[in-house]
This record gives structure tokens, sequence and C-alpha cells, in this order.
């Protein structure tokens, strides 16, 4: 063991801020954005399909290069990558503040997506490197926090650059608000990071990449864009091929690992029975990202509310989510698999006495315990189900683990936006008054219930079985 990893980096605390800030901006772009949604509609006459891929266009490319991002870390230096990867970053975010049509907004936050794939793998990385193994739980903690206080915040910052129309910009102020602190982190980064690197760093696998893309483009397009278009046939001729380049992807993926190779996914995890029920909850857990474009759009165009009102409205949620995410490791200490599934009945039953409260006409007090208990759900699920998904894998095997999940965590959010995004706007029906909108958002909150109460009854046999795979131990045991 060297000097340096029995006492760290002697700058690791002043440099932590600036690895937060890879973590904090990618979290903080996609809750802020939902509130100005409606207004960039309206400023750039987007279709509801173009509304929706300003959301999952970003998460399905985000979710591509993930993986990708911590080898290129490994390989060229995460240092590197994170500086590049902060200053893509900001650049992208430059241009979609000054995006002049939906479509240039969309390759923005494509570009937005690659750029954070590539910074947000080193932060953890980095955090491991620089570090003693005393205070990493601390810096842990605080990279954990991050989350709760990025999605705390960027419902109300949202709310209040887009209503303060600063120099005369209105939604363009959420993009331009990450170009200080992007600037910032480059500076800091520059003076106070390290080089590290992997000492056997796995080589990319650029065929996985590309056929990843094709299959979630081929899977995500047509959901979004075929209920305005009537659902022709290239829809499901779409649908069909996405599903033969997803075979493809696992096959080449096997091949690739056959051959000694590095392949972009280690298919030889998903022989773990627990890890792909794991990965099956998962793809469902993030489906309620649905739930903030909805109902941002149901109070702003459906209720006339702007903005700021919409951001306050929002802060039980991300409040609760907040609090809860402090307690979650406890929580999965005491109840193992069950905390998962508590949290997933909490969430459905804040859901619950939301659309309840929404449909009665009185929100304000339904809506705000509706929202606090989803969100103290929604606070305990996301940290206990990394854990306990990732909890019995080999530690050999617990770094790509987790940047799978974290992967699907991304799909089931694109996946979340288009189908129950279009189960919203087809339940609106191109009507714009208020009662129109209020049934909308309810149909779209009673899917997000179904998907809920469906995944919590998943969750029921996650450590149901005691055997171990060739991969990993037995994962989290049921108390």
């Amino acid at each position: 063991m060297t000097t340096q990893d029995a006492t760290g980096d002697p700058r690791r605390w002043l440099a932590l801020p600036i690895l937060l800030a890879g973590a904090f901006l990618p979290s903080l772009d996609f809750f802020i954005v939902n509130v100005a949604l409606p207004a960039i509609r309206t400023d750039l006459h987007a279709t509801p399909a173009q509304v929706q891929f300003v959301i999952s266009a970003y998460a399905a490319t985000y979710a591509v290069f993930l993986i990708s991002g911590g080898r290129l870390g490994d390989l060229f230096g995460r240092r590197r990558l994170f500086l590049s990867g902060i200053s893509g970053f900001t650049l992208a975010s430059m241009l979609c503040g000054l995006a002049w049509s939906p479509t240039a907004l969309i390759a923005g936050r494509m570009l937005q997506g690659i750029t954070a794939a590539a910074m947000a793998p080193q932060v953890l990385a980095s955090i491991r490197v620089m570090f003693p193994t005393a205070e990493q739980p601390r810096a842990l903690g605080l990279y954990t926090a991050t989350f709760g206080i990025a999605a705390t915040l960027g419902q109300l910052l949202g709310g209040v650059l887009v209503s303060s129309h600063l120099w005369g910009f209105g939604w363009q102020l959420i993009f331009l608000v990450n170009l200080p602190v992007g600037i910032a982190a480059i500076i800091g980064g520059s003076l106070l990071l390290r080089e590290s690197r992997a000492t056997q760093a796995q080589r990319l696998d650029l065929g996985g990449v590309a056929l990843l893309s094709l299959a979630l483009g081929l899977l995500v397009y047509p959901l979004v864009e075929g209920r305005e278009q009537g659902w022709p046939m290239w829809t499901f001729v779409m649908l069909g091929t996405s599903l033969l380049a997803f075979v493809a992807f696992v096959r080449y993926e096997i091949r690739i690992a056959s051959h000694g190779g590095a392949p972009l996914v280690d298919v030889s995890l998903l022989r773990g029975n627990d890890f792909v029920l794991g990965l099956v909850i998962t793809l469902c857990f993030y489906m309620i990202s649905a739930f903030f474009l909805t109902f941002a759009a149901y109070l702003e165009d459906g209720l006339h509310h702007n903005a700021l009102q919409t951001g306050i409205a929002t802060v039980p949620f991300t409040v609760g989510f907040f609090l809860a995410s402090l307690g979650s490791a406890r929580a999965v200490e005491r109840f193992g698999t069950r905390a998962l599934t508590m949290s997933l009945v909490a969430q459905a039953l804040g859901f619950g006495l939301t659309v309840t409260s929404v449909q009665n006409g009185s929100p304000t007090l339904g809506l705000i315990s509706g929202l606090l208990i989803a969100g103290l759900g929604y606070g305990i699920g996301l940290p206990s189900l990394i854990k306990i998904v990732i909890g019995g894998m080999d530690s050999r095997h617990a770094g790509l683990a987790s940047g799978m999940v974290i992967t699907v965590l991304q799909i089931s959010a694109a996946l979340g936006v288009a189908i129950i995004g279009g189960v919203f706007y087809s339940a609106l029906g191109g009507h714009d008054d208020a009662h129109a909108y209020t049934h909308a958002f309810s149909t779209g909150l009673y899917c997000n219930i179904a998907v809920l109460l469906l995944t919590a009854l998943l969750s029921l046999a996650l450590g149901s079985t005691k055997t171990t795979t060739a991969v990993g131990a037995p994962a989290v045991s049921r108390r």
C-alpha cells in the first residue's frame, strides 16, 4: 500500500465539491427541466412528442454511454474525462439555452446526455481513489445527499428562473444556469484534481454501444411519435425491429466475452436469478419520471399556474425524497428486501391520495399529503433498490453491476416518459380545458400506480431463492 492509499490525496476535501458538481448538474438538469416544459412547448411551438423527446432523448443517450464513460476514464484518465465531460456539458447547456427550435433543443439534450455519461462515472471512481477507506463513507454520504439536494432545489429553482424573465430569458435560464457552475468546476478541477486511471483498463465495446443505441432508438422513437402519427405501420415495424436489435446486442456481447474481450454488458451476470429480477424491477421503478412531465402540464396548461407555483407544488415530493433517502440504509438493514416493497407501496398510496384529491377538486391538503408520502417512498426506494439489487453480487462485479443498474434506470426514465406520457396526451385528446387536463393527469397517474403495485409484487420474490450463481453470492435475504 502506498502512502497516498493510506492517507488519501492531500487536496481531497477541497476537490470533493468539484467532483460533486459532476453528480449535481445531471441530476439537477433532470428535475429542473420538467417545470419548464409547458413554457418550452409554447415558446418553441413544440408538439407533445417533441416535449417528450426533450426528456427521453436525454435519458436514453445518457443510458447508452454511461458504462462506456466509466471505461474511458479507466483508459485515458478520470481527471481528463471529468474535465472533458463537464466542459461538454456546459457547452451543451449553452446550446440548449440558445435553442431556436424543438429539434435544436433535442439535439442539445442528446449532447448533454453524452457528456454527462462521460462526466458522471468519474465522480464515484475518483472518490474511491482519492479518499482513504476510513473517510470514504463520509464522502459517499455527501455524494448520495447531492441527489436529494438537486431534486429539491431543481423544482424551486426551475420555477423561480422561468418566472423571473431575467435579461429577457424565460425557460432558457434553466439551462444557462449550468454555465457558472460548470465554469467554476472546470477551473477548480484543473487546479485540484489529480489524474488517475485503472491499472488494467478494459477496452471499449464500440459494437455493443452501436447495437444498444440502435435498439433503444428503435424502441423509444415509435413509442413517442406513434400516437401523433396515428400509429402507422412503420411504428410497429420499428418496435419489432427493436426486439431483433436487442437480441443481436445480447448475442454480440456473448460473442465478445467468449473471445476474451470486454463486453459493454457482462451477460454472465444475468445468470443470477435475483439480479435479473432486480433489473426488471429497476426497469419499472423509474417510470414515475412521467409524473413530473404530466404534473407540470396539468398545473401550468390545465390550471394556468405559473412555473414558480408549479415548482412550489412539487416541493413536498422532493422534500420527502430528500428526508427519506437519509434513512434508506437503515431501512434496508432492518427490513431487507421488504424495504423496497414498502417504498413502492408508499409511492402508490401517495399517488392514490394525489389523484383522489385532484379529482375531488380540492387539491391543496390532499395534494401535499399525497406528494409527501410518495416522495418518502421514493426516497427510501431508490437507494434501497441499488443496494439490494447489487448487494448479492461478488465484489469483483459490483462496479459493473452498479453501472448496469444505473443504465437501466435511465432507460426506465425514457420509457416512462414515452409510454405514460403518451397515455397522458392520448387521454387529453387535443382539449385544453381544466377538466380535460384533470382527466389526462389522473389517467397517467393511474398508470404510474399500476406499475408501482406490479413492481411491489415482483419485489416480493427478491431473496426468495438461495442459489449462489457463478458470478456472485446470494442476494440480500428477506427478513
